[in-house]
């Protein structure tokens, strides 16, 4: 039998290529895995072989410590694959298929999945509804950043590409389905971004470089990029966003203001999360900072789009009270303005098809917004530090060289 080889979460700060087990179509014991999953069947699942897995900036907020994730978590949710064994239930996925994954696990059959809220299927994680690979309390289904892995419910969640060969021609950015891509866009839908809109985008990593993509694809006629970090705004100026330096300015709506002559945006996407900073030079961690902001600056009756991630749990965290999820959030001002919030995990079946025939047809250019960088397995452990230096890069590991090739 094949060996395989994944990424492990091993203590804040430190990652390692591990020898792991080849997979099968049983949900094993192992680090993270909810023991009422142990053992469960998935004869609906697939084998894949991982063409390319991305490392994410959720992956990162495990890596640091932020979380309560376990020693030895075999990370990664962003998967793309060829299908080389399917489970006896399996009908329609077909070995040799080239598929996206999307870092939802979703059942099919219960009645979020029949509404579409594949990110809040009710059958997958025993703890609460909704659930991904490789990370943490999501009910412990194996991550993907790996040479192989297990998918279940194949039928139901792959997304097969029509042309092998002419999906590899595109893989950088058909890799980004899986997750970033829908996110950047559900991000942009729930903030209500049309044409002629003015956007904010809060957060210039890949996730707010994909919103601020797709704002550009809904047809928005300004797209603003705030982060501190002046390489990921020298990204997001490369094609054509709009940016504010908050290690510089720290009066967000005055830099609007500057831009549109007015100080307010008709619509705003966070994309940073919990881990946010203050802004203006020497500023700390201040988790509520971002949420504050976005309405503040949002007109009144707009509607902020929210795919950064927020934890019930962090450890961490520089306040007590956000250790448990709790921020010094102005939900009054949001109240008074009547905002639209649209939080939680990016349904990626609404979206992935759609974005896939973008790609195909060559009018959206998702992997040089995000700066997409190819890395072998090995060179993961240094892919995740570069990212947490800051680097304006989304780091695609192709784990058996068949991008390179």
């Amino acid at each position: 039998m094949a060996g395989n080889r994944g990424v492990a979460y091993v203590r804040p700060g430190e990652v390692e290529v591990q020898d792991i087990g080849y997979p099968d179509l049983v949900l094993h014991d192992g680090p993270g895995v909810n023991p009422l999953n142990v053992g469960r069947k998935c004869n609906h699942g697939v084998i894949l072989k991982v063409v390319t897995t991305n490392i994410c900036g959720s992956d990162q907020h495990m890596v640091r410590g932020r979380t309560t994730a376990p020693s030895g978590l075999i990370l990664g949710h962003e998967i793309t694959g060829e299908v080389i064994e399917v489970g006896s239930d399996v009908e329609f996925i077909k070995k040799g298929d080239l598929v996206s994954v999307p870092f939802n696990i979703a059942c099919g059959r219960c009645p979020s999945c029949r509404r579409q809220d594949t990110h809040i299927c009710e059958n997958v994680n025993p703890d609460r509804s909704g659930s991904a690979y490789g990370y943490v309390d999501m009910g412990g289904w194996v991550g993907g950043q790996s040479e192989y892995v297990m998918v279940p419910y194949a039928d139901f969640q792959l997304l097969k590409f029509p042309d092998k060969d002419k999906a590899m021609e595109k893989i950088l950015d058909l890799t980004m389905l899986s997750d970033i891509f829908p996110t950047g866009y559900h991000g942009a839908v729930s903030a209500g971004v049309k044409t002629g809109s003015t956007v904010y985008v809060a957060g210039a990593g890949p996730v707010g470089l994909a919103a601020a993509h797709s704002a550009q694809l809904l047809g928005a006629s300004v797209v603003i990029v705030g982060d501190m970090i002046e390489e990921r705004l020298a990204q997001a100026r490369s094609f054509g966003c709009e940016t504010i330096n908050l290690r510089a300015h720290d009066n967000v709506g005055e830099q609007i203001e500057q831009i549109l002559g007015i100080p307010e945006v008709d619509c705003a996407i966070d994309a940073v999360g919990f881990e946010a900073s203050g802004h203006g030079e020497g500023a700390v961690e201040a988790p509520a900072t971002v949420l504050n902001t976005v309405m503040d600056i949002t007109k009144a009756g707009g509607k902020l789009g929210i795919p950064g991630l927020y934890v019930t749990g962090d450890p961490g965290a520089v306040e007590a009270d956000a250790k448990e999820g709790t921020l010094r959030i102005r939900l009054g001002l949001g109240w008074a303005k009547a905002h639209t919030f649209v939080t939680g995990q990016t349904p990626v079946m609404k979206y992935h098809r759609d974005l896939m025939k973008s790609i195909l047809s060559g009018k959206a250019q998702i992997a040089k917004a995000v700066n997409a960088t190819l890395i072998s397995l090995d060179e993961a452990p240094s892919g995740y530090k570069e990212f947490d230096g800051g680097a304006s890069k989304k780091f695609v590991i192709d784990p058996h060289g068949l991008v390179r090739n």
